[in-house]
This record gives C-alpha cells, sequence and structure tokens, in this order.
C-alpha cells in the first residue's frame, strides 16, 4: 500500500490521465451526472464524503487554474465561500462564477473526471480546470519567457494570494 497518496484506485488513475485545460467537476450528492460521464462515486451515506475533503485532498494532487462555481456562494453562504478561498489560497486560480445551469448544461458535458461526494450542501458543485505547474514548465534557464497569464498565476503563487470572484 502507497503511503501518503489517494486510496481510491479510480480516482488516482482518473487524476493520472488529466491534462492542462481538463476539467475535473466535483459535485453534491444530488448532480445531475451525464450518461457515460467518467464518474468516481465517493458518496456513502449523506455528508461523508464531503465536497470539502475532496476539494483539499485534490488540492494537494492536482493543479488548477480555474474554479467554477455559483455565485451565490460568496453572497448568501459566505461560510462555503471561505473555506473555497481557504482551500485555493495560494494555488493561483482564478474564481469564475458559474450559475448551476451552466455548471449542468455546460461545464459537466465537457468533464473528463466527475467526482460525486456525499454533501448535502447547497452549491457545493464545482468546475475544475486542471493546471500545469507555471514554475516548472518556464524555467529561467532555458530563455523561454512565459505568457503573461503564467506570470500572473507565478506572482499569484509566490504571494499566497487569496482567490476572489471579480466585481
Amino acid at each position: 500500500m502507497k503511503a501518503n497518496t489517494i486510496l481510491n484506485p479510480d480516482l488516482a488513475q482518473g487524476l493520472a490521465q488529466l491534462g492542462h485545460g481538463d476539467i475535473v467537476l466535483v459535485t453534491d450528492a444530488g448532480f445531475p451526472i451525464p450518461k457515460d460521464a467518467n464518474v468516481v462515486n465517493l458518496g456513502l451515506v449523506q455528508g461523508t464524503v464531503d465536497v470539502l475533503t475532496i476539494l483539499e485532498v485534490l488540492r494537494t494532487h492536482l493543479f488548477v487554474e480555474e474554479v467554477r462555481f455559483a455565485p451565490e456562494v460568496k453572497t448568501q453562504y459566505q461560510s462555503l465561500y471561505h473555506r473555497f478561498q481557504k482551500i485555493y489560497t495560494g494555488s493561483g486560480a482564478d474564481f469564475i462564477p458559474a450559475t448551476h445551469e451552466e455548471l449542468v448544461e455546460k461545464w459537466a458535458p465537457k468533464a473528463k473526471l466527475i467526482i460525486r461526494s456525499g454533501s448535502f450542501t447547497a452549491w457545493a458543485n464545482l468546475a475544475l480546470t486542471a493546471a500545469t505547474d507555471p514554475n516548472a514548465w518556464f524555467r529561467d534557464d532555458e530563455g523561454v519567457a512565459p505568457l503573461p497569464r503564467y506570470l500572473v498565476r507565478r506572482e499569484r503563487i509566490l504571494n499566497n494570494t487569496v482567490p476572489d470572484f471579480e466585481d
């Protein structure tokens, strides 16, 4: 048994197959999953395994450049919003609002991996865009200048920036 790694083989395999720009959807227990989707169902009973635990584990195993979720979280469920901020502080990721309808109709069909939780939490559905490590792909010793968006992500990681929706 490997230490300090994801034990669920389907989840470990799904994450290992991701590339830059692929979408990972992390959902509550009731999210409508598209037919033929690659789903890892981690829900056991109500509340277990919860979305926040999944996000915390993913944070240590996956570079993310965009985190999409319902804008209502910021205004109507501030404690959940602050938990999302805490998890993604220093990640370099952008928070981008996406309505529930957008998550269902646009992002779920594009998802390379869907992770269903046991959460019964309002607005606990997120689309994560997989990224690369901006420090690994553009090294100073190669003389290749990174694109501006990579410089921005590097700076956010270096400064341990707290992500926020753009107002």
